[in-house]
């Protein structure tokens, strides 16, 4: 077990936790949220010694040993990528360590034969004779080839590496697990791996994370950080989103009678404890709904942006049509042969193993990039909005936020007055003096609230998103999410988010070094066909 007592930190008036008091317990894994700058990964970093509170202890169970997901890729670039994942086991490490020194020894001494001794059956104890099998079994699992794992870390791709300290920070069946964002840089197999990986975990898991189809899979409880508490519920994300709405709209609508009331919370705890029996921790994700009581759930104090895309015309019957397009990048064939139509009522999602080959296409098809061979074609009625990958160049010139939406207001709308301006920024939750900041010293999560309030005003008939949560929080992201389902236009989209990619797209294009694959089914049922599975396999080949 691991328990924070009375654990206070601010940062000059910023009070980042005000004597918080929780417990995490042996066989839970808990999905910690909160709002962007609300303390999630300093809460972890507190639980890991690497933050001291103001206040407060960290106790944990003695002799437990805890690891800690490293964000840092350039603090192992001179080891190998083997011996960095055996040192997230530190004391076997240093067992091994002081080991390899005394036989090394020269003038080997009657002391340093017990002391080997001793260390060799510590070693045994933790594993250590089949250590180096097992980290490299862990890399391999986690798409990391065996020809690699004698490389310094310096040497390999940055997206290896986030893989390596992943590695590092599973290895050894650690008592106490804290991954920071562990996802990122994953792909969709390798997350699926993972998920796997930690929903037959048995030991105590903390885990920040913005993908809510992750947090859903392998949480049991989530730990949400708010207003400098930190308050335990039992369930998935899903689960907590959908109780702390629930419970919201029943404090609001004060005319409906409290049995009333209280059976609706108990129906819709009875109907997410009968879907955990799908989940990959059915048993103990099952169990802990049963014993939930309503007088635990609470409405959530968040705020959500409103993002509503408003077509001022439906989408004619000729959309897009796609001829042959190719591109390829120094010598690397991103795609070819891509050929398709896109129909009313579509809204697709793009994949490839090469994360290039949509964002090229989608620059592309916006007229930012041209294609080495093939053509398209928008249809009239189109009218586009486009929240590109990356959007340094919207935001070279440091305008105030109100001057630099006005410049995008199109010539349609001929009353952008201040009101009209601000309503757009709103909805995106600038409110008050925050139409005043400069664009040149925004967040990356301004930057994109930014990008899809220009978005909105454009009145689209037709969106292209690419990885639009990208730097968001978890309410951002549901927003959005929800405002692409309920669009009545076309999106053309690409996401690492599991949960935005099924819930929107119902036709799935991937584009490969040998054509595409195109199939009219969900995101879920495309990555489970087998035959588009073997199809894969062939394109990439």
């Amino acid at each position: 077990m691991i328990s924070a007592k009375n654990i206070t930190l601010a940062y000059g008036k910023r009070v980042l936790f005000d004597e918080v008091n929780i417990n995490f317990q042996k066989g839970n894994c808990y999905g910690v949220i909160g709002a962007n700058g609300a303390g999630k990964s300093t809460f972890l970093k507190i639980l890991s010694g690497e933050i001291e509170p103001n206040k407060g202890t960290v106790e944990i169970t003695p002799g437990e040993r805890m690891s800690f997901l490293k964000q840092n890729q350039f603090e192992f670039d001179e080891c190998t990528v083997l011996n960095t994942v055996l040192m997230g086991h530190k004391k076997m490490w240093d067992v091994m360590h002081e080991r390899e020194l005394i036989y090394a020894k020269a003038d080997f001494s009657e002391e340093d034969g017990i002391r080997a001794g001793e260390l060799e059956a510590e070693f045994g104890e933790m594993g250590g004779y089949t250590a180096e099998s097992d980290a490299a079994t862990l890399l391999s699992s986690l798409g990391i080839k065996d020809d690699m794992h004698p490389s310094l870390m310096k040497d390999i791709p940055s997206n290896m590496k986030v893989r390596v300290l992943l590695a590092q920070a599973l290895f050894g069946n650690p008592d106490i697990l804290l991954l920071d964002e562990p996802t990122n840089g994953l792909d969709i197999e390798t997350i699926g791996w993972l998920e796997n990986f930690l929903a037959d975990y048995e030991n105590i898991v903390l885990v920040v994370s913005h993908d809510r189809h992750f947090l859903d899979t392998v949480c049991t409880h989530v730990a949400d950080v708010d207003r400098s508490k930190i308050k335990v519920f039992t369930g998935n994300y899903t689960f907590w989103y959908e109780s702390s709405q629930l419970m919201s709209r029943q404090i609001n609508d004060k005319n409906k009678k409290v049995e009333e009331k209280r059976q609706a919370l108990l129906d819709f705890i009875a109907r997410f404890s009968a879907n955990a029996s799908k989940s990959k921790q059915a048993t103990s994700r099952k169990k802990a709904l049963e014993k939930l009581t309503i007088e635990e759930i609470e409405p959530s104090n968040r705020k959500y942006p409103g993002i509503i895309f408003q077509p001022l015309r439906e989408v004619g019957n000729q959309i897009l049509n796609v001829e042959n397009l190719q591109k390829s990048v120094d010598g690397r064939v991103l795609f070819d042969k891509a050929s398709f139509s896109v129909n009313k009522g579509e809204k697709i999602a793009f994949l490839s193993r090469d994360p290039l080959a949509v964002t090229s296409f989608f620059e592309i098809i916006n007229e930012n990039m041209q294609a080495d061979g093939g053509k398209y074609e928008w249809g009239t009625t189109i009218t586009k909005a486009y929240l590109p990958l990356e959007n340094s160049e919207f935001f070279k010139e440091g305008l105030n936020l109100m001057d630099w939406l006005r410049q995008f207001v199109p010539a349609h709308v001929t009353d952008a007055d201040e009101p009209f301006i601000r309503g757009f920024l709103g909805k995106m939750l600038f409110s008050g003096d925050d139409i005043m900041k400069k664009t040149n010293v925004l967040s990356g999560g301004e930057k994109v609230r930014c990008m899809v309030s220009r978005m909105m005003l454009q009145n689209p008939n037709l969106v292209t998103l690419d990885q639009p949560t990208n730097h968001l929080d978890l309410e951002s992201i549901q927003s959005f999410n929800e405002g692409c389902i309920a669009f009545p236009g076309v999106v053309l989209l690409t996401s690492h988010d599991h949960t935005f990619m099924q819930t929107v797209a119902n036709r799935i294009i991937e584009l490969t070094p040998k054509g595409i694959i195109d199939r009219l089914m969900t995101f879920d049922e495309y990555m489970e066909d087998k035959r588009v599975k073997e199809l894969r396999e062939e394109m990439y080949a």
